[in-house]
């Protein structure tokens, strides 16, 4: 489908499709970066996960990250919450995309072995954003702890 469009649109279609996907990544990225830095700190290993989640999971490029992440730095630091965020992905995610989203926080947050109460509750508070129910979030909970194993 996307495919007809670029060929009726051209290189405009093109370069929305692009921008879309960066949009997106940086979006996900911010929730990931939220989650690795709700606890007080950003450990490597934590930072580690985010690049291989963006670039093996979700098609970011890897000659790209480091800008991704650069950006999606400077957005959270511009922004007051993750409304903007969560609603971007409302609009452009389906149910099954933003379960893997809330996966991809999980392990995030479950990669140091231990689960905090802020961090438990930004999980909570995020798949409220992102209009999931109390079962998908604890079931991409688990599917997180089982990847990680």
């Amino acid at each position: 489908m996307i495919g007809i469009i670029k060929k009726i649109l051209g290189d405009d279609a093109q370069e929305a499709t692009t921008q879309s996907q960066e949009e997106t990544h940086i979006a996900l990225c911010v929730l990931m970066i939220e989650a690795a830095h709700v606890d007080g700190e950003c450990s490597d290993e934590e930072m580690a996960h985010v690049v291989d989640t963006l670039t093996d999971k979700f098609g970011a490029s890897k000659q790209d990250i480091t800008e991704l992440i650069e950006q999606a730095y400077q957005k959270r630091k511009d922004s007051i919450d993750l409304f903007s965020f969560t609603r971007y992905m409302n609009q452009n995610y389906s149910k099954e995309e933003k379960i893997r989203v809330m996966e991809s926080v999980w392990r995030v947050i479950h990669i140091d072995g231990r689960l905090e109460g802020h961090e438990d509750h930004f999980a909570h508070k995020l798949a409220n954003l992102l209009r999931l129910t109390h079962k998908e979030l604890i079931d991409s909970k688990i599917r997180a702890r089982e990847q990680l194993k």
